[in-house]
């Protein structure tokens, strides 16, 4: 990627006002607590500079904008377990904090078959702002949250919370609640097990709506696989999230499934080698 200094005439006007909310919010950054939590999409806000990005009030509602309900369960999560939590501040369309550097879905230009017409025809310059405004400080943010708890010698485990919707096109979706892992340090199988004692939370996806993949995810590949981290991903659906009382009771229950597998599956964060995305 070519660099291109403040006077370049192609260089885009800063993505963000100073008067805008943050890029990111970190909750209980203090929590003693085994469980980190991030939140990749817990806001559906767009930055002043791009409108609405050429979409309705509906469309940004949705959930092609943002995770709703997510950032409920998370927020009521950091309560119950004293967990630290990071959340992003915007936005999915405008940049998905949960995608590599580059990759198709990291700014879609189609998201649920919805054209996103302010994502189209964007300069190499535009996608990498976007990308080094939000993405790279939401994620610096966890790493150096465990990159502080390995320096402290604090036991860890890394859950990344996520809704999904239950009528994506063409797909039935009937788990309540899902978890998607890959190198999870053993912790998404007895969850899935814990879980499904639970009548509401059946049928538990096992890996279903989404899997874990290279191109597809960087939070729990980068903050929690790199740095030996047990960890999973979980997906709540959006129809059980309508009110925040709703996301209290999955919180709840999500508490209550992974707080005894704990003490023999928390490890010490290894500190990660990984640059600045």
């Amino acid at each position: 990627m070519t660099l291109l200094s403040p006077a370049d005439p192609d260089m885009p006007a800063p993505l963000l006002a100073e008067d805008e909310p943050p890029v990111f919010e970190v909750v209980n950054a203090g929590g003693r607590g085994a469980v980190v939590l991030t939140c990749d999409h817990a806001s559906n806000r767009m930055p002043a500079r791009l409108g609405s990005l050429g979409l309705g009030a509906a469309d940004i509602a949705s959930h092609i904008a943002w995770d709703p309900g997510a950032a409920w369960v998370a927020r009521r999560l950091s309560v119950l377990l004293d967990a630290p939590l990071v959340l992003s501040g915007y936005s999915r369309l405008v940049v998905d904090c949960n995608r590599p550097r580059g990759v198709p879905g990291s700014i879609p230009k189609t998201s649920a078959g919805v054209p996103v017409p302010g994502n189209q025809d964007l300069t190499e310059a535009e996608r990498a702002q976007r990308f080094d405004t939000l993405v790279v400080p939401y994620q610096t943010a966890i790493g150096h949250l465990l990159d502080a708890r390995a320096a402290a010698r604090v036991s860890t485990v890394l859950l990344a919370i996520h809704s999904f919707t239950p009528d994506f096109p063409g797909q039935q979706r009937p788990w309540p609640i899902a978890l998607a892992y890959r190198h999870d340090g053993g912790l998404a199988r007895p969850l899935v097990d814990r879980l499904r004692q639970d009548p509401a939370a059946r049928p538990v996806g096992d890996n279903q709506p989404y899997f874990i993949g290279d191109d597809s995810d960087y939070t729990i590949p980068v903050q929690a696989e790199r740095r030996g981290l047990s960890n999973v991903l979980v997906e709540i659906r959006q129809d059980g999230l309508g009110r925040e009382a709703d996301a209290d009771r999955w919180a709840e229950c999500l508490a209550a499934a992974v707080s005894p597998l704990l003490p023999g599956l928390a490890r010490i964060p290894t500190p990660s080698e990984t640059p600045t995305p």
